[in-house]
């Protein structure tokens, strides 16, 4: 009998965000860490100016920071 271990991760998702796709952005960094737009793209099937256009708006409201490598979730 083989068993599969699950791991469950709570996140607290920002009031603020209204945005199905700006909520799928932050979960999937949430749960992935920090990635570049163009896996951010391909992984969640979005348009590379979708994606800037939601990470854009997720770092003016404090909740995602921009690294060399990509973006992640602002520290709090």
């Amino acid at each position: 009998m083989q068993t599969t271990a699950t791991s469950t991760q709570y996140v607290s998702m920002p009031a603020d965000l209204e945005s199905p796709r700006a909520k799928l952005v932050y979960l999937y960094l949430a749960s992935h860490g920090r990635c570049p737009a163009d896996r951010l793209c391909t992984d969640l099937d979005l348009s590379k100016s979708t994606v800037l256009s939601i990470t854009g708006t997720l770092r003016k409201r404090g909740h995602l920071e921009r690294t060399d490598d990509g973006f992640e979730l602002a520290r709090t």
